[in-house]
């Protein structure tokens, strides 16, 4: 455990942080699953498979914006996601 004070504050703010990036994170993996779900579905709905994944895109943006995700990783999961989404529907 730190004995300085600025060690000690430190600690409690990369705890905060890294919660919030979990949360964060979680919620990009429960976007992504909704996705697929919509595009494994038997009715497929185009308007609601359109709108999750472009909740999804904008997920991980702002992830990226934040600092949470780095760019090619963001790039990469929208890009796998676009790949599945494509290959359920077609």
């Amino acid at each position: 455990m730190a004995n300085i004070k600025s060690a000690k504050k430190r600690i409690l703010t990369s705890q905060r942080n890294y919660e919030r990036n979990v949360a964060f994170k979680s919620s990009i993996k429960t976007a992504v699953k909704k996705v697929i779900v919509l595009a494994q579905a038997k009715e497929k709905d185009q308007n609601a498979i359109n709108a999750a994944l472009s909740n999804a895109y904008k997920l991980c943006d702002k992830a990226v914006s934040k600092g949470i995700l780095h760019k090619n990783t963001a790039a990469r999961k929208k890009s796998r996601l676009t790949l599945a989404v494509n290959k359920l529907i077609g």
